[in-house]
């Protein structure tokens, strides 16, 4: 098992902008959860457990109809720190778990 910092999640923060695998604004990062946590996502059940399982950052999505998404630990391709930092994601927006409300 990996120490918790070499979890890409682990280097995430509130307010990092997020990148999909295409290059595209996905959107800015509103929380932060590492694996094994007990707050579930606002997503569909079984979704919702294995993001609880492998860490998730919740993100606010852009345009004028979107709503928010969930990147699980195990999407995070890579992690920029700094101010605010960047996120990269290993897939596409369309590929995101969105939000059940």
């Amino acid at each position: 098992m990996q120490p918790e910092s070499a979890v890409p999640v682990a280097r995430v923060g509130v307010g990092m902008e997020v990148a999909d695998a295409a290059g595209q604004q996905a959107g800015t990062v509103t929380a932060v959860q590492m694996p094994g946590t007990q707050v579930r996502p606002d997503v569909a059940a079984g979704i919702a457990e294995e993001l609880m399982a492998t860490g998730y950052v919740r993100i606010d999505g852009t345009g004028w109809l979107s709503n928010d998404t969930y990147a699980g630990g195990d999407q995070i391709d890579e992690v920029t720190e700094g101010e605010p930092g960047s996120v990269a994601l290993r897939v596409t927006r369309d590929e995101l778990f969105r939000s059940a409300s």
